[in-house]
């Protein structure tokens, strides 16, 4: 990502430190969610393990008590930690100081709603306007927040996943489990939860230093270590989590990696073992969850991307469980946002009750081939690209169009979408078809409209 743009979206605050992300930009950003939120009001805040962490952190801080706005430091914690805090703290609004899967040199800045999600797209956008607009609603010193800490965090998320676990079905297999926690925030609270499961955890990259080991983003080329000490410990499953651990990937008892999707496809089809109801996802996700429903008899509702759109759906819906195909998955009953540990234990319960190895589980699901192609792009250029690219497959039979979140067309033998990034100055092309060389001629349609719009506005 050779472009330094701060990214304001409805997935929060991006940038690079050191560029566009600086300590002015985030304590006016706390400035901006105390006017939102107004004087009096109480805020939890947490963060991931990135060295930038205590100064984006101490910036925002300064923002919201010089706004009124109480501030509980939560200290080094997980995205969905913060989101359960929010809500059991019964405060006015939440902060992750997080970049996610971004490489080290990205920082960035998460706000929640009371109920521990994200705000909504009208409330994000209100947000960016206060930032935008300025001035803020400063207060004299006798009106300043007050900053105090809770160290809390990690025995409430594991006593909240076990409370929706048969935690005594997944000890009685004894299961040896093998973690990549990337040196990040779920560095101390994943063995603590696989203590309560009766895991035998060996724990890859278990420092919380913020020194990723690898490329942050939990795919397949930054996961061979991970594949290889799943062998070489024959172990029943190996798990990756993000630095901010929300999102899960799944190795099999194999070593194989398995694909991101397929986390919140086994966790959808343990779900739908015993409880039904409707499930939500977001327009970039596999047809996999689509086949489970339709196998169980329920509805899968589609939002557009961005954890807080599917959070949204789902409350709207009243779905019972949901989440993103980039290994997101979203168990209500715990806390309403992408949450790494919830996925673990839904999975170890499944493998536990069937007594199935993953790579049995995973084979049962009906299998596509997904394509996801990511490419540096101007602001403007993926709803340009969006716009060409339906004129091109207006006349296709059985196209069917949604223009929710850029362009997703579906066809009668797949689907393909264009969409710009929430979080990263690129735009994404991603395509799923039953047989690789029919993906392929999807995205290589979509990608030749983008190279000629990109090259256009290159040269302008």
């Amino acid at each position: 990502m050779s472009e330094d743009r701060l990214m304001v979206s409805v997935s929060g605050v991006r940038g690079m430190i050191g560029g566009t992300l600086t300590p002015r930009v985030a304590c006016d950003f706390g400035c901006a969610f105390a006017k939102l939120l107004g004087a009096g009001k109480t805020v939890v805040l947490g963060r991931d393990t990135r060295p930038s962490g205590p100064m984006v952190r101490n910036a925002v801080t300064s923002g919201l008590l010089s706004g009124g706005v109480n501030v509980v430091d939560l200290g080094v914690v997980t995205t969905p930690g913060v989101a359960l805090m929010t809500r059991l703290l019964a405060a006015d609004g939440g902060v992750i100081i997080t970049a996610s899967h971004n490489p080290p040199a990205y920082n960035g800045i998460k706000f929640l709603q009371p109920s521990g999600t994200g705000l909504t797209a009208a409330t994000a956008a209100h947000l960016k306007q206060i930032w935008s607009d300025g001035p803020y609603d400063l207060v004299g010193v006798d009106e300043l927040g007050e900053a105090t800490v809770n160290r809390d965090t990690h025995d409430e998320h594991v006593s909240a996943v076990c409370n929706v676990t048969d935690v005594a079905t997944i000890a009685d297999q004894r299961f040896r489990v093998v973690v990549d926690s990337i040196n990040g925030a779920g560095c101390a609270v994943t063995p603590m939860l696989m203590d309560s499961l009766g895991v035998d955890l060996v724990h890859l990259n278990g420092l919380p230093d913020g020194r990723f080991a690898h490329e942050p983003e939990p795919i397949q080329p930054n996961l061979t270590s991970l594949c290889q000490a799943v062998r070489d410990n024959q172990a029943h499953v190996g798990f990756a989590q993000d630095p901010d651990a929300d999102r899960l990937v799944v190795v099999d008892e194999q070593g194989n990696f398995i694909g991101e999707e397929y986390t919140l496809a086994l966790a959808a089809a343990f779900v739908l073992r015993s409880r039904k109801g409707k499930l939500a996802t977001n327009l970039a996700t596999s047809r996999m969850i689509d086949d489970l429903a339709a196998a169980a008899g329920v509805e899968v509702v589609r939002a557009p991307t961005g954890e807080a759109n599917v959070v949204e759906a789902m409350q709207r819906e009243g779905c019972i469980f949901g989440g993103e195909g980039n290994g997101g998955v979203i168990d209500p009953r715990v806390v309403p946002v992408r949450d790494s540990l919830a996925g673990m234990a839904m999975i170890l319960q499944y493998l536990a009750e069937t007594g199935k190895p993953l790579s049995e589980l995973a084979a049962a699901i009906p299998a596509y081939v997904m394509l996801k192609t990511k490419l540096p792009c101007p602001a403007a250029a993926a709803a340009t690209v969006a716009a060409r690219a339906r004129e091109m497959f207006a006349n296709e039979g059985g196209a069917r169009f949604n223009t929710d979140d850029g362009l997703r067309v579906d066809l009668p033998g797949g689907w393909v979408s264009v969409r710009a990034s929430n979080t990263e100055p690129i735009m994404r092309i991603m395509a799923e078809a039953q047989d690789r060389d029919a993906a392929e001629a999807l995205v290589r349609r979509v990608r030749k409209i983008a190279d000629e719009v990109i090259g256009k506005d290159a040269r302008a």
